[in-house]
């Protein structure tokens, strides 16, 4: 999918495309210069995650299509800022997090052990899980 590097150190995997996800909306947590706010922590949004950055001053469920924004509702991926996810995890209120689609420059701003106490990845042979 991508030369970028996830936070376990291999390829970077898709992180949602329903909605459209990604800095470049390319459906991966892929950043560079332009991004300045590192949206790099492909969440998977709850209730509780989305109420707190409303909270915060970040809205994440109202539409804004004049900026191709859907709006999130619980259950969706989306590539979300490492600083407001590391935010929402201090005051007990993140987001769970794919780690296999989360970019390693997440790792700037959040520790490794606190974005595994909340990874929700499910191995590519789901059989495993049995």
């Amino acid at each position: 999918m991508t030369s970028e590097r996830n936070v376990l150190g291999s390829d970077l995997e898709e992180c949602g495309g329903d909605p459209l996800t990604g800095f470049y909306r390319d459906g991966c947590c892929n950043t560079g210069p332009e991004d300045l706010g590192s949206h790099t922590v492909c969440a998977v949004v709850t209730a509780q995650f989305l109420q707190h950055q409303q909270g915060v001053g970040n809205d994440l469920s109202t539409p804004m299509p004049e900026h191709g924004f859907p709006g999130l509702r619980p259950g969706d991926r989306w590539c979300v800022c490492a600083a407001r996810w590391l935010q929402a995890y201090r005051d007990g209120a993140p987001a769970p997090v794919v780690l296999a689609a989360t970019h390693r420059r997440a790792l700037e701003v959040i520790p490794l052990d606190a974005l595994r106490e909340h990874a929700v990845d499910v191995p590519a042979d789901p059989s495993a899980l049995l």
